[in-house]
């Protein structure tokens, strides 16, 4: 999800005279929808629905949603989502043409104008404010501070290293948009949805700092701001391998928060599993995995947390101590 950034005035690197492959986790084809898909790596909604979901399920405590609800909430995060992606491409779309990985997206060669792009932004964010008013007042309210907040990431990278800290929050706001969507009042204790977020935050921004390495090049070259610009690709790695043991013991607060039981506590497990072999998979000399590692892995990570939080939720079993306890 993580994009290249616009480059100051007068700093612009030559581009390589090959055409460059079709970038991973897009799709074949010239049609509308293929068009559409590619341009807003429609595969990349797997990394933070499924958290959005989690927080859901966790709302579910509380009052059990319905399935109108569950709806609004997938539709909220689809267009939030489709609009921070779109008005990113539109952002970087000069920048974009002059990266060799980056120059065959769609408006940079032709396939979607400026103009579509820019009227799919306005229906998509519409479509969030409205799918927000449609869940509860304090949805609807805090709908365009989200939006924002979203976009405001697009332009990150032409002045700060922590764009991917920006780009994280924007994903972490995810959990805290399906727990709201659910009970319209903030979590009991106060600090849960703060967890909750930044476990999210820190595990996005990990992974972004993963995708970066790929550009380190290109950006330095451009006068671009990322970590492993302003600190290298080895220093860069080891922060996002901290920011993902932040990860971990955050998710594992929030389970002892909401009484967590096994499952819970298997899924953090599973979750701290597949964070090291994906760090396994990336090498400061090596960046040939580095796309299972960001795709594949991330997609697997948030996906089966889901599965663990949704089945022990489904199954009834609350607690540890409850468990052990029966």
């Amino acid at each position: 999800m993580s994009a290249r950034h616009r480059r100051p005035e007068g700093k612009v690197a030559a581009a390589s005279p090959e055409t460059p492959a079709r970038e991973g986790q897009t799709f074949g084809g010239e049609g509308w929808l293929a068009r559409w898909a590619s341009f807003v790596k429609l595969p990349h909604t797997v990394f933070a629905l499924p958290f959005a979901l989690v927080g859901v399920v966790i709302a579910s405590r509380t009052r059990v949603p319905t399935v109108g609800e569950v709806g609004w909430v997938v539709l909220a995060f689809t267009s939030a989502r489709f609009a921070a992606m779109a008005f990113n491409r539109l952002v970087d779309r000069d920048v974009d043409a002059i990266n060799p990985r980056t120059r065959m997206r769609e408006i940079p060669r032709g396939a979607l104008s400026p103009a579509s792009v820019r009227t799919s932004i306005v229906v998509a964010s519409a479509l969030f404010v409205v799918a927000s008013w449609m869940l509860n007042p304090i949805c609807g309210m805090l709908s365009p501070v989200a939006l924002g907040w979203v976009l405001f990431y697009s332009y990150c990278k032409r002045f700060t290293r922590w764009s991917h800290l920006v780009l994280g929050l924007g994903l972490g706001i995810a959990p805290v948009g399906g727990y709201l969507a659910v009970t319209g009042a903030w979590s009991d204790p106060w600090w849960l949805l703060p967890v909750l977020a930044t476990a999210v935050m820190t595990w996005s921004a990990g992974f972004d700092i993963l995708y970066a390495l790929q550009d380190e090049a290109f950006d330095r070259a451009n006068g671009l701001h990322s970590l492993p610009v302003s600190l290298g690709v080895p220093r860069a790695l080891s922060v996002a391998r901290l920011l993902h043991v932040g990860t971990v013991l955050l998710l594992a607060l929030v389970g002892w928060a909401t009484g967590g039981g096994v499952l819970y506590a298997a899924g953090v497990a599973v979750a701290a599993l597949l964070l090291t072999y994906e760090h396994s998979l990336v090498k400061p000399d090596d960046l040939s995995k580095l796309d299972a590692a960001f795709f594949l892995m991330n997609g697997i990570i948030s996906v089966s947390f889901f599965a663990f939080v949704l089945a022990e939720r489904v199954l009834g079993l609350r607690s540890l101590a409850a468990l052990f306890a029966g």
